[in-house]
């Protein structure tokens, strides 16, 4: 039985992750962009893969930041 030894490994994702999932491709690479890193960095990040610590806070400013600016369109 192949695995039977070894416990299966799940990536722990947050709600700002999954935030990021959900979104276009286009989205994610205004993000990307805002992050000043690339689209295939900020989609290892959004599945809970090993990125670097300073992209992985880069990604999660660029997605807080639009998140903030969402909010203050809503009101304005």
């Amino acid at each position: 039985m192949r695995g039977s030894r070894t416990p299966a490994l799940r990536p722990m994702t947050n709600d700002l992750q999954k935030k990021l999932q959900g979104l276009s491709r286009h989205r994610r690479g205004k993000v990307a962009l805002a992050a000043h890193t690339t689209l295939v960095k900020v989609d290892q990040w959004a599945r809970g893969a090993g990125v670097a610590a300073d992209v992985a806070g880069a990604i999660e400013r660029a997605m807080l930041g639009a998140a903030e600016r969402k909010s203050k369109a809503k009101t304005a």
